[in-house]
């Protein structure tokens, strides 16, 4: 229900099995003219196949405000924590190609 006092106001229920999430140690980044695909991976060591766990489709738009809240949310948690150490080298080969534009993440 909303509040009528701020009719701008938007409910979002999360439901029990979203709440828990989905680990992914891999973004691959597409992009078309009108969307952004970012599909969330997951890669275990000893294992040839990787799952793409979650795929989320983007407007060009909601893609530069969810790379600019990102970016905030990032600086608010390194005044906090710290630096977020970068570790070179440690992931997979790129670049990974899914018949698509080169991957970014």
């Amino acid at each position: 229900m909303s509040d009528p006092k701020n009719p701008n106001q938007i409910n979002i229920e999360l439901n029990e099995e979203v709440a828990q999430g989905i680990y992914s140690n891999l973004a691959v980044i597409t992009h078309l003219p009108s969307e952004f695909v970012i599909d969330f991976i997951r890669i275990m060591p000893g294992i040839p196949k990787a799952q793409v766990k979650s795929r989320i489709i983007l407007t060009p738009e909601h893609t530069k405000r969810f790379v600019a809240a990102l970016q905030d949310n990032i600086a608010k948690y390194e005044s906090v924590h710290g630096p977020i150490k970068e570790v070179k080298g440690s992931g997979p080969v790129m670049p990974l190609s899914f018949g698509g534009p080169t991957a970014q993440a």
